[in-house]
């Protein structure tokens, strides 16, 4: 039996976070998402560190929507651990930032970004722009081999 797909939501901006959930639910998006509020809280989750030491390390998110400015740990940091173990190289990383600076969409893709999508300002752009993601990244892309 497949795992069901689940998306890792890394975001520090409740009102994001709210337009987010909203997005999917309004597009019929309906895997899990859990929800990190920090880059140290999303490296412990990813690592099954502190808070989650008990998750079970084989349930991985298919997907990542990781935003850049993140308090603790800033997101290319998070970015950048992932590529670097193997349980986790692989997984797709979205940026999903409202960054405009050329040098964060420059560092994201250097530092292993799958995808950069700037948040867009109203809710009716923003939720296509989810829909887009959960589309692609959920049902179209065709995901790489879980790793040990």
């Amino acid at each position: 039996m497949d795992t069901p797909k689940r998306i890792l939501l890394v975001e520090d901006n409740p009102d994001d976070i709210d337009l987010t959930i909203r997005g999917l639910k309004k597009n019929n998006i309906v895997n899990e998402v859990d929800i990190v509020q920090d880059g140290a809280e999303a490296l412990d989750y990813l690592f099954c560190k502190g808070a989650y030491a008990n998750r079970n390390p084989d349930d991985m998110p298919t997907v990542i929507l990781l935003d850049l400015k993140l308090p603790k740990v800033d997101g290319i940091e998070v970015l950048k651990r992932i590529r670097a173990e193997a349980k986790t190289m692989l997984i797709p990383v979205v940026i999903l930032t409202s960054s405009r600076e050329e040098t964060d969409l420059i560092k994201s893709y250097k530092s292993g970004a799958n995808s950069y999508v700037r948040k867009p300002v109203n809710f009716v752009e923003f939720s296509e722009a989810v829909l887009q993601l959960g589309l692609y990244w959920l049902l179209l892309n065709e995901p790489a081999p879980k790793r040990s």
